[in-house]
């Protein structure tokens, strides 16, 4: 779609879910490129733009305003915040940062009309008279009639407001006529292009004299924007973004500005991950808790130790993949919670029921772990191959809704399938080291 303003026009382009962006966009410029020719004349080059959501949407935003301990206005708040910019630039993994709500340092002339009209000159004239001294000139490379090389250019001739101030724009009967004379200039910062943005925060209540909380208006404030690359941990990035803030705090206090973290992504992930690993904890309680009363405790241990390792070798074939952990990826786990314990669960019961059975009486310990396993393996590898089946379908929804749900049918039947291993292989294993068995048949037991 697009959208056409005042002598400029804007046209937003969005790819199919699953096409490779980097293809995409050479392929969007270089059809761009070939249609040149029926841009209107005196038309600029259009700019083409990517926007990736993995690198420009930020994780991290700073709101830096005035807090009233010194003199702070817009410029010098800019030029404080600016310094800072550079610092958390030069972070680890951090895509690109940007400032929102600046209002740029710069010479503002305010022309009087009505002087320009008592000296008879043109807007265009005072306009062309200050560009061509705020510009460079590219140097020029000469060579002399003695054969010297020679490299001259012309550089920007404002040094400070008084070389704007006698600027000469025209001659009137002869007289030179100033800038001075027909406008009043001065240094502040850009009153036209800017975004005005104000901070408005609620102040944490006293909880000794039960004072109501109340809002602050902060006044102008300017915002920091942080972004991450592709692929890396937000959770880091913020922590070295606070660090790097924190750092600061002091010598920015001093200066009189102060700051408040307004968005934080890479704590909310942090807080999500944790809120995950509480319900596994959770869960594996409950599950020991039940487990406890029909098979013991020892077997109960076995079955707690297999979920973390089914969850970490998940985790683990996740990371080889190149997949992140997002929300979906949590609830994929948090889903498959129920699900991976089946697997340990009967082949413990199973190896318990066997060291009761008469028939076992005399046999190794060892022996009676191969066959309770070999037992029951035909059924259990049914079971478990018919639940990751169920989950295989929701891998071939297309469209966005596709791409969103992507995690679970991945990450479900990998931890089924890696539940069924940890079964095969460490449960029997764990049993062997913490299940005691008694070979003396129940006549010869001492008492």
């Amino acid at each position: 779609y697009s959208m056409a303003m005042n002598n400029a026009g804007m046209i937003n382009v969005q790819y199919y879910i699953g096409e490779n962006r980097e293809a995409s966009n050479l392929k969007l410029y270089d059809k761009v490129m070939q249609n040149m020719d029926q841009l209107p004349e005196g038309t600029m080059p259009p700019l083409v733009k990517p926007f990736d959501i993995d690198i420009d949407i930020p994780v991290v935003t700073v709101a830096f305003y005035a807090n009233g301990n010194g003199e702070v206005d817009n410029v010098k708040l800019y030029q404080y915040i600016r310094e800072l910019q550079q610092d958390i630039n030069a972070l680890d993994n951090v895509s690109k940062t940007t400032l929102k709500g600046v209002k740029h340092p710069q010479f503002n002339v305010l022309v009087d009309l009505q002087k320009l009209s008592a000296y008879h000159i043109s807007l265009g004239q005072v306009a062309k008279a200050i560009k061509s001294i705020s510009s460079n000139s590219p140097e020029i490379d000469t060579t002399t009639q003695t054969g010297k090389l020679t490299v001259f250019g012309v550089k920007n001739a404002i040094d400070d407001i008084d070389d704007l101030k006698d600027l000469i724009i025209a001659q009137y009967y002869g007289s030179p006529i100033y800038l001075r004379n027909i406008a009043e200039v001065e240094y502040g910062y850009d009153i036209q292009n800017f975004q005005s943005a104000l901070l408005t925060y609620q102040e944490e209540a006293n909880t000794t004299t039960d004072e109501k909380p109340h809002f602050i208006n902060t006044g102008d404030q300017i915002t920091l924007t942080v972004s991450k690359l592709k692929g890396t941990n937000a959770v880091l990035i913020a922590q070295s973004v606070s660090e790097e803030l924190s750092k600061h705090r002091q010598s920015l206090y001093d200066h009189g500005v102060s700051y408040i973290i307004t968005r934080n992504y890479g704590e909310r992930a942090n807080e999500a991950v944790n809120e995950l690993v509480h319900h596994l904890e959770i869960t594996i309680l409950i599950i020991a808790l039940i487990l406890i009363p029909f098979l013991g405790w020892r077997e109960s241990l076995v079955v707690t130790i297999a979920v973390p390792m089914i969850l970490a070798l998940t985790l683990f074939l996740a990371m080889v993949t190149d997949q992140t952990i997002n929300r979906i990826t949590l609830f994929a786990f948090l889903l498959s919670l129920g699900l991976i314990v089946d697997d340990a669960i009967i082949v413990i019961e199973n190896i318990h029921r066997r060291l009761h059975l008469p028939e076992s009486e005399g046999l190794k310990f060892s022996e009676i772990i191969v066959q309770a396993t070999d037992e029951i393996g035909p059924s259990t590898n049914i079971a478990t191959i018919a639940i990751m089946l169920t989950m295989i379908p929701m891998a071939f929804v297309g469209g966005m809704m596709g791409q969103f749900m992507k995690p679970i049918p991945l990450n479900v039947p990998v931890a089924l399938g890696i539940s069924l291993f940890v079964a095969y292989v460490f449960a029997p294993y764990l049993a062997r080291l913490l299940i005691k068995h008694d070979t003396h048949p129940p006549e010869e037991r001492p008492s």
